[in-house]
């Protein structure tokens, strides 16, 4: 398999940098055919898949291609320098580690991330506090925290060996066409003047929650904007986090306190919007006050270590998860409520669940692009998905009010779940993704 060097094209690299939720999408143009457009000189390359979006997603689904012995190509439209310098943290859920173990990658992952020894769960002035812990689950965390750096840095780095993949970094795809035997594709780089023809029998759309190929297919969301927004930022508390993640909910929206590696912590803070943008504009000795209020002084006097991030909230489900030759993985095919942290982890278990679908087709000799073998990714796991975009929507809209009934019976419901035993294993195996049907990679 020719790698994309010897076509002259020198920007493409081995690393697939880009965040999910924040990298400018893939732009693709109504234009003439593809054929009709194609100069004679223009390279073509024939793979058995193409990725469009090299974030943590496009990433993880081609290092669980790895030793398929399928032809994989991975574009993405932005270079490593400004991608791996975002300053985001997600959660990291237990199944996630447990695939990412299964490809290989989490000795390289473990060392960087909080292991939550404890999580806290309260709410408001309310004084009961739920918390659970590891044994309650039965395993050795509850989840993790992990930055953004350091799981694309993991993911890179492994994929910098596999003999079957091919990346172009940066570029753009500019034209795509899909027949009933292959889709071909029109990419350009920085350094080349015609652009590269790719064929590929089946195309992975990666591209984030405003996805060009999903747009392009014609394929339909549905779902809503919320009436909040979400501001993120990373702090340095007096006391130190001891490694508990907090879930603490006010009557305008949850606070999410992410324990790091280093010291620090991570806030996911949802308000309406105006509320958020008036929190966000205020100074940080103000901005500060109000965050050690809300938090309950649990880590003591709070230290601003960024710049505060804000972006609106939406629930959104592709009515197709695929299309012909297309399938969609993480947010281009759906998107939660950042409460309970469980966005980014449904794409890495779709990524998993669609590679083993495809290892399975290829290795009985069928198409992989057949609507037969995508049929089961979408049975796979679109129910499980519309699952947790329920739960995160239950849990925002039952906690992000003052509706006194409501208030009582949200308490109650805390009290039962600190209270049983078998309420609080339940809804740790829904929020660590143990409920569902497990990849093979992470049995």
């Amino acid at each position: 398999m020719p790698r994309l060097e010897s076509l002259a094209i020198p920007n493409a690299v081995a690393t697939q940098p880009a965040s999910l939720d924040y990298y400018p999408q893939t732009q693709l143009h109504d234009r003439q055919p593809i054929e009709d457009n194609l100069e004679t000189q223009s390279p073509q390359l024939h793979y058995d898949l193409a990725i469009v979006g090299g974030g943590i997603i496009g990433n993880t689904l081609a290092l669980a291609l790895q030793n398929s012995g399928l032809r994989v190509v991975s574009i993405e439209s932005q270079a490593q320098s400004i991608s791996i310098s975002k300053g985001r943290a997600y959660v990291l859920s237990v199944l996630s580690g447990k695939i990412f173990e299964g490809l290989g990658i989490w000795n390289r992952i473990l060392p960087h991330v909080t292991q939550f020894s404890q999580i806290q769960i309260s709410d408001a002035d309310y004084a009961g506090v739920v918390k659970m812990y590891p044994e309650d689950l039965g395993t050795a965390a509850l989840g993790y925290a992990a930055s953004h750096e350091v799981l694309l840095t993991a993911l890179q780095s492994q994929l910098r060996s596999a003999q079957n993949l091919t990346q172009m970094c940066p570029a753009q795809v500019t034209a795509v066409e899909y027949s009933q035997t292959e889709a071909t594709l029109s990419v350009t780089t920085p350094d080349t003047d015609t652009p590269v023809i790719i064929r590929a029998n089946l195309v992975i759309a990666a591209d984030g929650a405003k996805s060009a190929l999903r747009e392009r297919a014609g394929i339909a969301t549905s779902g809503w904007n919320y009436w909040q927004s979400c501001i993120t930022a990373t702090i340095e508390p007096e006391k130190s986090h001891q490694n508990i993640a907090y879930e603490r909910f006010w009557y305008a929206g949850p606070i999410g306190v992410l324990p790091l590696a280093d010291g620090r912590c991570q806030v996911v803070w949802t308000l309406p919007h105006e509320q958020a943008e008036a929190l966000r504009d205020l100074p940080a000795d103000e901005f500060l006050q109000q965050l050690e209020h809300c938090t309950g002084g649990l880590l003591g006097k709070l230290k601003l270590d960024s710049q505060r991030w804000l972006f609106p909230v939406k629930l959104m489900q592709s009515q197709q998860y695929t299309a012909q030759r297309l399938a969609l993985i993480g947010d281009a095919a759906h998107c939660c409520h950042p409460v309970a942290g469980q966005g980014m982890n449904l794409g890495i278990r779709d990524a998993a669940a669609l590679a083993e679908i495809l290892v399975a087709a290829h290795q009985a000799g069928e198409d992989i692009g057949s609507d037969a073998v995508l049929k089961r990714y979408t049975s796979w796991r679109k129910p499980e998905n519309w699952v947790i975009l329920a739960f995160t929507d239950f849990l925002d809209r039952m906690f992000s009010t003052s509706i006194l009934p409501i208030v009582i019976i949200r308490r109650f419901g805390l009290l039962l779940l600190d209270r049983i035993p078998l309420f609080k294993h339940l809804a740790l195996r829904l929020m660590t993704g143990l409920a569902g049907k497990l990849p093979q990679v992470a049995r």
